[in-house]
């Protein structure tokens, strides 16, 4: 327990709070903070008064929020699902050490029951559930819907059936809902302005958890209108009365989960919303109506399941969302000019957000200040900027990750994720603010560095180490994220064709592709051993291999781009593509070109490679 003094608090807090101390008690949540009077009353976190300790101390008034959250609370609700289990199971997960942090219990006919809890699956009892068990189970639940989903009233639990051909109910999933008070502090200045947003995230990690909690922060902090449309009543819960968990907004519920668009319409039209909130958008109607609202100058805060912002892009159904994909066909001269094939994809329009959040896991999110400028930079081939935002003992850390590979950042909005984090700066990355592999290697030449840094792209990273194992180079080898870093990329075949990303980030950057066909040790031990072979030969001293080709044909080589660009390129402005040559030789004639001031693009396949010599000044690199 740790004392607070009344002196700490804001001066708000001291015309409600009578006595003089009060203890502040930590939970296993970090976002739950509680302080405890001589009365007994609680009051919950909201606000961050203080940073003293390396804690974050918070709190608000009950009376004044209008909802709890508290362990009793909780306990009292948990209990009326654990009603759902028979005496001997509920008595066994009342016991487990892990009770609050439940996540749900899975009960199959004929099968044991599981209660699932962070550190695994814990076994409920020896006998198998049977029929009456389930049917006392739902017995005790709302009606099920079309979508099997049920629930208890006043509570967020979610119950989940799965039924046989004839429709008989064979299976229950009980979910534990949450209110967990404060678990959208991190995007409070990502909403606070108006801004809409979108959490992506696959299931499991806090979504509908995290949007209920700006719901009721916008309803009841910001004093907006707030319009709820629940389609499986997890946000409001089950019943014609709401959860307190989401506040003063309102709730309106789906009858059908295939109407969800038009309750969408239906909500703006009649209750004058200032903000709407949706879970889960996962068709191309729900889609289109949320594009349409946004259109209406209201706020939107949605969920879409997804690992990130890339799968929505790639989503026939849901792209919509980030504005749309279209594929469009460039001009002669804007394809020189870009560098790339005349055949690209761009975004169709505005995006139906501003901003997005990539849940990695319940501490951790990925915040895109410009959901547009994200979209942008994936489909040019880029990664693009974000921020980490990770939540430690209280503490929140903030880290910019920024792509090494690309010389532009992209224009972000004026909107930072947290209170006290600096916004970056928008400007333009040129070389000389980067770190080059060659004074990359210069400065970090300590002996025990691997000698092979290794990009892996749909291969998998133990059977990739049992080959160099088998090779005896398992401490030769290093594996990295960060593409620049790479010494060369070993690819999945059918993977690496359709990521145009990857290909362009080894093209900028130099970096030879190895693939393997499939993944069995045979297909990869060859590609392993083409790769060490090249890297024996090639990688570690490129001089030498400069040095074995023969002096008459880089002096041929050499002369062909002098005479191509002064009598071709340079007078008449036209793009001139040279004879195939040897890869080594490619590059002295690129390093002859950039002294012209000129840009050479590769064409042609691997076997007859060559170099093409563009018609403009080449952009500072």
């Amino acid at each position: 327990m740790l004392c607070l003094p009344i002196q700490s608090l804001t001066p708000y807090l001291k015309t409600h709070l009578k006595s003089q101390t009060h203890v502040l008690k930590f939970l296993q949540t970090p976002q739950f903070i509680h302080l405890h009077n001589n009365n007994n009353n609680n009051i919950h976190c909201n606000n961050i008064i203080n940073r003293s300790n390396g804690y974050s101390y918070s709190c608000c008034l009950k009376a004044d929020v209008g909802l709890s959250c508290s362990e009793e609370e909780f306990d009292m609700e948990l209990g009326r699902m654990l009603r759902l289990l028979p005496e001997e199971m509920r008595r066994r997960v009342n016991e487990h050490e892990e009770l609050h942090q439940l996540i749900e219990v899975v009960m199959d006919l004929g099968r044991k029951p599981l209660a699932r809890f962070p550190s695994g699956d814990f076994v409920l009892s020896d006998e198998l559930i049977t029929v009456d068990d389930l049917e006392h189970a739902t017995s005790l639940v709302g009606d099920f819907a079309i979508d099997n989903r049920a629930g208890i009233s006043r509570t967020l639990h979610r119950i989940s059936a799965i039924r046989n051909r004839k429709g008989s109910i064979i299976g229950l999933t009980c979910r534990v809902g949450r209110a967990v008070s404060g678990s959208a502090k991190l995007l409070q200045d990502l909403v606070k302005d108006g801004a809409s947003l979108l959490l992506i995230g696959p299931p499991g990690v806090g979504k509908t958890t995290i949007i209920r909690d700006v719901a009721r922060m916008l309803a009841n902090d910001y004093n907006k209108r707030v319009m709820i449309v629940d389609t499986s009543n997890e946000i409001g819960g089950d019943g014609d009365i709401p959860h307190s968990g989401i506040g003063n907004a309102r709730r309106m519920q789906v009858p059908d989960a295939d109407m969800q668009h038009k309750v969408l319409i239906e909500a703006v039209e009649n209750h004058m919303p200032q903000v709407i909130v949706i879970d889960e958008i996962g068709t191309k109607l729900e889609a289109a109506a949320a594009s349409t609202i946004a259109q209406r100058g209201i706020q939107l805060v949605a969920t879409a399941h997804g690992i990130t912002i890339e799968n929505l892009v790639q989503n026939p159904s849901l792209d919509m969302l980030v504005g749309g994909i279209q594929s469009v066909t460039l001009g002669d001269e804007e394809a020189n000019r870009r560098g790339v094939q005349k055949s690209v994809l761009e975004r169709k329009g505005p995006s139906t957000f501003d901003c997005a959040v990539e849940i990695i896991s319940r501490l951790e999110l990925r915040v895109h200040s410009s959901l547009e400028a994200t979209v942008d930079a994936i489909l040019s081939g880029r990664s693009p900027n974000y921020q980490v935002c990770k939540l430690n003992q209280g503490e929140i850390d903030v880290t910019l990750q920024s792509d090494p590979i690309a010389y532009e950042s992209f224009v972000k909005k004026s909107v930072s994720t947290v209170e006290g984090i600096p916004q970056w700066t928008n400007e333009k990355l040129t070389p000389d603010k980067q770190i080059s592999k060659e004074s990359q290697s210069d400065t970090d030449n300590s002996y025990d560095k691997p000698s092979l840094c290794l990009f892996l792209y749909g291969v998998s990273e133990t059977s990739t180490r049992q080959v160099f194992k088998h090779l005896k180079m398992e401490s030769a080898v290093e594996y990295t994220e960060n593409i620049s870093e790479a010494d060369a990329i070993l690819a999945l075949l059918s993977k690496i064709k359709k990521n145009s990303r990857i290909q362009a980030a080894a093209h900028s950057n130099d970096i030879p592709i190895y693939v393997t066909k499939t993944s069995s040790l045979t297909q990869l031990t060859k590609a392993i051993e083409a790769l060490v072979t090249d890297y024996d030969n090639g990688f570690e001293d490129i001089e030498d291999e400069y040095s074995q080709i023969n002096e008459s044909e880089k002096t041929d080589a050499l002369e062909e781009v002098r005479i191509a660009i002064e009598q071709v390129v340079i007078p008449k402005g036209e793009p001139v593509e040279l004879l195939p040559r040897h890869s080594n030789i490619m590059l002295l004639q690129k390093d002859l070109i950039r002294k012209y001031k000129l840009r050479a693009q590769r064409v042609g396949s691997e076997v007859d490679g060559r170099l093409r010599i563009l018609p403009f000044q080449a952009e500072k690199q």
